[in-house]
């Protein structure tokens, strides 16, 4: 963790969670726990995997992750 006042630190964080509740949570009503698990998952699963991201030229993070090994090999 870094000092006081320095609010860099969680901004990663809040802005995943921030992408999960406003592409996500806010359009579905959960009937159980389990359900809402799932969709959270899921979410993490399309976040990680197919979810363009601008800040990383409009790659998804696991292709980004991929090309980065493939050109240190």
């Amino acid at each position: 963790m870094s000092g006081k006042d320095n609010y860099w630190d969680n901004s990663p964080s809040e802005r995943f969670f921030r992408s999960l509740q406003h592409e996500k949570l806010n359009y579905e009503t959960f009937k159980t726990q389990d359900a809402e698990k799932l969709s959270v998952i899921d979410y993490v699963a399309f976040y990680h995997g197919k979810r363009l991201h601008s800040a990383l030229g409009y790659q998804s993070p696991l292709e980004l992750e991929r090309e980065y090994f493939k050109n240190a090999s």
